[in-house]
């Protein structure tokens, strides 16, 4: 190959007339999917049928086709091995140690999201491949890196509790007072003060009193509230967190 006067080649390089050869590596997606189920927070995962690590648990997830985006493929992989869709993902980390996957080198986009068990229940589909939600303090055996992605979702979820509204994405859309504080109490894995707690989130502002009631057991009515969206956009926005 001929070089121009100011000594480059037509593919831009001093001398050399062949490209340098590329890394081959692969990219995949994996998805952590928290929910609330009976007290306890849970994290949603699915049996691998295909070595490596065949009959391991995982999370959902799977390679990055040639012809979508990353983004794209992990709300594909979510819904052909559980039938859940039109949830929000929230991109968490990429992992790329050399080891992480036996069949090469091979990078993982990984996401995570918030959903609330009474309206995402796992379609008939999704049993018979074998999806369960998991307690995240008893998790089996994780194929891959998986537990370290689970324990980094984790605590990204538990420093996001405090200044934004991750903890209503997990709650119908109205909800006891009681209800509330217990789902803080689940993600944070700690007890709050029940006096202060409530006293906080109504001087906020960010509950709307839908001048409804429920009836809990034997217990008096309890009142239910709903999410004022607008209200915790403007906090946030001034930079008011709800410390607990």
């Amino acid at each position: 190959m001929t070089e121009s006067p100011n000594g480059f080649n037509r593919l831009g390089r001093r001398g050399a007339s062949t490209q340098a050869p590329q890394p081959h590596h692969a990219v995949a997606a994996d998805v952590v999917l928290f929910t609330i189920q009976d007290e306890s927070l849970k994290v949603l995962l699915v049996k691998r049928a295909t070595p490596p690590f065949r009959g391991w648990w995982s999370l959902p997830g799977g390679f990055v086709r040639k012809d979508e985006s990353v983004d794209e493929a992990a709300l594909r992989e979510l819904q052909e091995e559980t039938g859940i869709t039109t949830v929000y993902l929230e991109q968490l980390y990429t992992f790329g140690d050399l080891d992480r996957d036996p069949r090469g080198h091979v990078i993982s986009v990984s996401y995570y999201a918030v959903v609330d068990w009474g309206q995402f229940q796992l379609r008939a589909r999704a049993a018979r491949l074998s999806a369960r939600w998991f307690a995240v303090t008893h998790l089996p055996n994780l194929s891959f890196d998986h537990r370290k992605i689970v324990s980094l979702a984790l605590e990204r979820l538990r420093n996001k509790v405090n200044y934004t509204s991750v903890a209503f994405q997990l709650l119908p859309k109205k909800f006891t007072l009681s209800e509330l504080q217990r789902a803080y109490e689940v993600i944070l894995g700690q007890r709050v003060d029940k006096r202060n707690f409530r006293k906080k989130m109504l001087q906020l502002g960010i509950l709307r009193n839908t001048k409804e009631q429920k009836v809990e057991g034997r217990q008096r009515p309890a009142r239910l509230y709903a999410f004022a969206e607008t209200r915790v956009i403007k906090l946030q926005e001034k930079g008011i967190i709800v410390p607990f």
